[in-house]
């Protein structure tokens, strides 16, 4: 077999990709095409390391190959691919093994979809498939070695991606999918429901993807008081708003990215922390005059409530419309559809993993609305992993590096005498 092991990550949002071994991915770029203004076709884009201010993403149109989280347009990934595997890796397929990433509850149509794409139409000499969860819960293990989770190899690993957000246990590296809970909210949600309000409250940004995806990273958080924060993102006397803060639109001319106003002060949230002391005397205070009409000509937007109120959905979908848990109750029938043996060890090694898991806040007001769920004679732990974007890459990564991976893959040869379903019994069980 080859000693060249590609890692790739293959998100619905961010393709990461990279050799295994190495600590961080090579190349990180979205898992789509575009097509700006000035161009006339679809082109990839660059890596998010060469994404500069030369690039005028406004009303940038997109296709994406993967759509809910399953991948819907094979053809279009397969061209991602290529660019990826050409023009950043620089790999030759054939002369290399493939370890990727495939979402948990995956579909069979899918899964011979991806087969082919990575067998006969790339050919890669072998591959490897994993969950991301259990990559995330193999390299936390291996970062705290002294840890409940390293001890006992069991984590409830939080994946909140770029599709859905799920909760799913692990045991010694293997998911049990018989337990898997999903939500059907991710990124892209936030994104589009972002979009809504401000479409909807100041000016239309329904075609601005890129930049309403910038905004939502930058400025949202999650609220740890929602009637006390809502009640602030009123109060406009004296331009004294600790929730306020503004967006810049690019105008094609002197920026082509938006950015924050003032960053200092989009932060100001972060002081109102857990107490609920002054929240009586805000309300008092909020100013009852009209609401200001949104000025058509400002080439910025105000952002208040809509700060907290779009990661709000995790927590309750039901403001989408949605009849689905929160993601508090989500974890609890993650937990309780295990084995008794099981629940405390999986309450105290709770994994936060997923570019959604970056809202500030995310993790305290978690604990805030778990704590009354689980029964008192159980701790609950939740922690975080210093990079919940790359956290999959770098486990898959250091399963790569493992002596005895090579032997664990399908090769190319097993997959033309065996078939698709065959071969992958190897991997999930």
């Amino acid at each position: 077999m080859s000693n060249n092991i590609v890692v790739l990550d293959n998100g619905g949002g961010l393709i990461k990709a990279g050799q295994g071994g190495e600590r961080d991915p090579l190349v990180v770029l979205p898992n789509c095409l575009f097509k700006p203004l000035s161009s006339k076709k679809f082109i990839v884009p660059p890596p998010l390391s060469d994404l500069d201010v030369d690039i005028d993403l406004t009303s940038a149109a997109v296709r994406r190959p993967i759509d809910r989280g399953y991948l819907i347009n094979p053809d279009l990934q397969r061209d991602i691919w290529s660019h990826l595997f050409t023009s950043l890796l620089r790999i030759t397929p054939t002369s290399s093994s493939l370890l990727l990433t495939e979402p948990p509850l995956s579909i069979s149509s899918v899964q011979r979809a991806t087969d082919e794409l990575v067998f006969e139409d790339f050919g890669f000499s072998s591959l490897y498939l994993a969950n991301p969860q259990s990559l995330v819960h193999l390299y936390e293990a291996s970062r705290q070695p002294g840890s409940i989770l390293s001890r006992t190899q069991c984590s409830l690993v939080v994946d909140c991606g770029f599709s859905f957000t799920h909760a799913v246990p692990v045991l010694h590296n293997f998911t049990l999918d018989y337990a898997v809970k999903r939500i059907d909210l991710g990124g892209k949600a936030f994104t589009n429901y972002l979009k809504e309000l401000v479409s909807y409250r100041s000016i239309n940004v329904m075609d601005q993807t890129f930049l309403m995806d910038d905004a939502k990273e930058k400025l949202c958080f999650v609220s740890l008081d929602l009637h006390r924060d809502l009640n602030l993102a009123r109060e406009r006397r004296n331009g004294n708003n600790v929730i306020k803060s503004t967006y810049v639109l690019p105008d094609g001319v002197t920026h082509t990215k938006g950015y924050v106003k003032d960053p200092q002060s989009a932060n100001n949230f972060l002081t109102l922390g857990l107490s609920d002391e002054g929240a009586n005397s805000v309300v008092n205070k909020v100013d009852g005059g009209e609401r200001k009409k949104a000025d058509m000509n400002k080439n910025e937007i105000d952002l208040t409530n809509e700060r907290f109120l779009v990661p709000e959905t995790l927590f309750q979908p039901a403001d989408l419309g949605m009849n689905q848990a929160g993601l508090a109750e989500c974890i609890v029938r993650a937990v309780s559809s295990c084995h008794s043996y099981l629940q405390p060890v999986l309450y105290q090694s709770i994994i936060l993993t997923g570019g959604s898991t970056l809202f500030p806040q995310l993790k305290e007001r978690l604990e805030r609305e778990l704590r009354p769920l689980v029964p008192d004679h159980f701790d609950v732990k939740i922690t975080t992993q210093e990079d919940p974007i790359l956290g999959v890459w770098r486990g898959g990564s250091l399963l790569a590096s493992s002596p005895d991976f090579e032997s664990t893959c399908v090769t190319k040869a097993e997959y033309e005498e065996l078939g698709s379903a065959r071969c992958r019994r190897r991997f999930f069980h």
